[in-house]
């Protein structure tokens, strides 16, 4: 493999030389760019705060020093939030994909009668919305106040996702698949659930990771409609934690306080930031290769 890229690469012209490696270089800079943040806050989170402080860290640890993960840790509420988080995002994405699925496969029907005037005003929702205070007015008539709910019903079918998969499926499900079905008698369901289903793993890859993903990281919905705290999700808990050690530095002190204040907030920072992402980290691997392929796919056309 290595040499016949090799010899792909010596026959093309100077040119095309000159462009690829141009294109390597470019995308070198970028995937660092992007890289080492995430290696810096993974590094600090078990350096010395300290040495954070002062710079000296940069790619390796400084020091061990593992008193963030054992303060976030050690914190009974943070457990708690990740039993909520789990469970809203669970349940919230096999919500979104149960709705967003059919609908998607029903839009990209040339049969279904109106299709084009339902995806223009399905289409129009995602530049104009009702505000805050509708919503909040709407899930409040609805009694959905400081339940679960209340987090996953407003956002059951992002517009964008219902898009890509409708674009998928126009794309990818041949008619010629369907005329053979109804020949032997299939129905529109089962040849959904028979046919149409097992084709869409790339794009039930994508739509899957993006809802999980805006799940996971919610929460100004949490803090609108919640009060209960054992409803909090992880996302408010962390946050609380971190506004909870602002506000103990700010009320001041001897300059000793303040500097161990500031050095168990930079340790917290960390901790919290790689407590909060390591979930979503372990998951996106698995799930790569269908996200990658959904998203080149489901945008060819629509």
């Amino acid at each position: 493999m290595r040499a016949l890229i090799s010899s792909d690469f010596r026959r093309q012209s100077k040119g095309d030389k000159l462009f690829d490696i141009m294109n390597y270089i470019i995308l070198s800079v970028i995937l660092l760019v992007v890289l080492y943040p995430l290696i810096f806050i993974v590094v600090a989170s078990v350096s010395e705060p300290d040495a954070v402080a002062r710079g000296e860290v940069w790619l390796l640890p400084v020091g061990l020093n593992i008193d963030g993960y054992k303060e976030v840790l050690k914190n009974t509420d943070i457990w708690q939030g990740y039993a909520n988080t789990i469970k809203y995002t669970v349940t919230g994405t096999l919500l979104n994909v149960c709705l967003t699925i059919p609908a998607a496969y029903a839009l990209s029907r040339k049969e279904l009668v109106g299709r084009n005037l339902l995806m223009g005003m399905i289409t129009f929702t995602m530049f104009f919305g009702g505000g805050l205070i509708p919503t909040y007015l709407l899930v409040s008539g609805l009694h959905l106040n400081n339940t679960m709910w209340a987090l996953i019903i407003p956002g059951a079918i992002s517009v964008y996702n219902l898009i890509i998969s409708r674009s998928y499926f126009v794309s990818n499900i041949p008619e010629e698949l369907f005329e053979a079905g109804q020949m032997d008698g299939c129905s529109y369901f089962k040849f959904f659930f028979s046919v149409v289903l097992p084709l869409a793993k790339p794009i039930l890859g994508v739509i899957v990771l993006m809802y999980a993903v805006g799940h996971w990281n919610s929460y100004f919905n949490a803090l609108i409609y919640l009060r209960d705290r054992q409803l909090y999700p992880l996302q408010v808990i962390l946050r609380e934690i971190l506004i909870q050690q602002e506000a103990s530095m700010s009320m001041g002190g001897s300059a000793a306080s303040v500097m161990e204040q500031q050095r168990i907030a930079d340790m917290l920072k960390y901790g919290v930031i790689i407590v909060s992402t390591l979930p979503i980290l372990c998951v996106y691997p698995f799930i790569q290769k269908y996200f990658v392929k959904g998203m080149m796919i489901g945008s060819v056309k629509g």
